[in-house]
């Protein structure tokens, strides 16, 4: 694995190798870009099939949590960190251990909870470090990102439904939910409520006995979900599934969810638009999570982070207007807006303070 060459790639400042033996831990820390600030992304836990897999996904997530920090307007750079491993097989140490790497960074990347983690994991990496997020509210947190990050991804998907159907209620609308773990179940509970029918799927059976149970939702098998005729088609689980194979499976009018990194290659954007497929940009719907980490490592009212939560309907609909009128990919727009935003920050601090 040629490392420096997918750093070039992928414009990654930092890639910190952690490992220590006698807790099994074996973790990536990515710092995609530090202009805007401290490096902020989740640290996800997850058993990837190679350790090439591993150094690619953080690094894109690295690079989507940059372009992310841009446009929700934070002043964080992008970083991400995952744990090579077996969620279920976490343990105090691994997690103690974790958090004194984090600490070795002296702040230059801040985490939190992600797929795979909990605010409960990061109360113990709390006793190692103070560069964390989403911590549990009795330590002074805010507490899980789910119920946020669902939250924006609802009023995207609304601004979509208007760009379409000229209307964003959610009355009759039907949506697939792929993935209904913390972030998608909140989804789905939420655009029940507003009256849409929603059919979900996922590879762990319990989580589709809760939203059937606690919901009433329609249970479809993962490889159904793509083939299902519906108005929207809402990725919340892993990254990559739309690509070559799943765009023309697809049955819907608008992408819109919470994965990161959803399309497999940036091509892909151009084949959904091309598919007439209004595509709701990854970085941007699912920010509301990150707004939260914001208000709480800057201590800001919790009151304050729901209003801007809402404004991503605004950010979505902005996008999808100039991606329109250049006729290009929704997901370009959105790059290119983010990135012209970093540059301009970099430009800006080469005016020293006399700090």
């Amino acid at each position: 694995m040629e490392i420096f060459k997918l750093m070039e790639e992928m414009d990654c400042e930092q890639l910190i190798f952690c490992y220590n033996e006698p807790t099994d831990l074996r973790a990536i820390i990515a710092i995609h870009n530090s202009t805007l600030g401290s490096a902020s992304g989740g640290c996800r836990m997850y058993n990837y099939p190679s350790e090439e897999e591993a150094v690619k996904d953080v690094m894109r997530l690295a690079r989507g949590m940059t372009m992310k920090s841009s446009l929700a307007g934070v002043d964080f750079g992008g970083g991400k960190a995952v744990i090579w491993g077996d969620p279920n097989k976490k343990s105090e140490p691994m997690l103690r251990v974790m958090g004194r790497f984090v600490q070795g960074l002296q702040g230059r990347f801040i985490t939190g909870n992600d797929m795979g983690t909990t605010p409960e994991d990061f109360a113990l990496m709390y006793k190692e470090t103070s560069h964390l997020a989403s911590l549990p509210p009795e330590i002074g947190g805010y507490g899980d990102t789910s119920k946020m990050t669902a939250l924006g991804v609802y009023h995207g998907m609304r601004a979509c439904l208007e760009e379409v159907f000229g209307t964003d209620t959610l009355e009759g609308r039907r949506i697939c939910i792929q993935g209904t773990g913390k972030v998608g179940y909140e989804l789905a509970r939420l655009l029940i409520e507003g009256g849409a029918e929603v059919i979900v799927a996922d590879v762990v059976e319990q989580n589709l006995q809760k939203c059937k149970k606690d919901l009433g939702s329609e249970v479809a098998s993962c490889e159904e979900i793509y083939d299902i005729e519906a108005d929207v088609f809402s990725p919340n689980a892993v990254g990559g599934i739309l690509n070559y194979d799943t765009i023309p499976r697809l049955k819907c009018s608008i992408v819109a969810g919470a994965a990161n990194n959803q399309l497999e290659e940036q091509k892909h954007g151009k084949m959904l638009m091309e598919r007439g497929i209004v595509y709701a940009p990854d970085f941007v719907i699912n920010s509301g999570g990150l707004i939260q980490v914001s208000a709480e490592v800057r201590r800001k009212d919790i009151e304050e982070v729901e209003l801007k939560v809402k404004q991503i309907y605004s950010a979505i609909k902005d996008i999808i207007k100039v991606a329109r009128e250049k006729q290009i990919p929704t997901q370009d727009v959105a790059e290119i807006l983010a990135m012209e935003k970093v540059e301009l920050m970099g430009k800006i601090k080469r005016v020293n303070k006399g700090e």
